[in-house]
């Protein structure tokens, strides 16, 4: 959105939020596509860019990362979270169903607190060490 003007921007949040749908028209996905640019890292593809390159580059880096994951779907930070509302359509790997008794949401919420917090002055200090004993091989070396 960097080579888009503010103007163009807001003609297409307009755009988007006065015709709601999740079809949209020829002509609505025609002007949306005219005044966003196209990038390869989208899941759609970008016809209606005016680089006829691009096309083919989006096609080998969608063939790539669809060949990279072996077709499995990717799972987001979204589903590693066992007490979704709605449960996530594929949950992450080495995560279980959630269990929604009293007793089981009390042991997770337990296991929660128990963790020691990131920033604490105890993590900052093992960090801290650590470093300074990488640094010190490192010079030593």
């Amino acid at each position: 959105m960097e080579d888009t003007t503010w103007e163009q921007k807001l003609h297409a949040l307009t755009h988007i939020l006065t015709t709601p749908t999740t079809t949209p028209s020829l002509h609505s996905q025609f002007f949306i596509a005219t005044q966003i640019p196209c990038y390869l890292n989208w899941d759609y593809p970008p016809i209606l860019c005016s680089n006829p390159s691009l096309l083919q580059k989006w096609n080998r880096s969608f063939f790539l990362k669809r060949l990279t994951t072996m077709g499995i779907p990717k799972t987001s930070w979204r589903s590693k979270c066992p007490f979704q509302q709605p449960p996530p359509l594929i949950l992450a790997r080495g995560v279980e169903e959630a269990q929604w008794g009293n007793e089981e949401r009390k042991s997770y919420a337990r296991k929660r607190l128990s963790r020691k917090q990131i920033g604490t002055i105890a993590a900052l200090k093992d960090s801290l060490s650590d470093f300074e004993r990488i640094m010190y091989k490192a010079n030593w070396k």
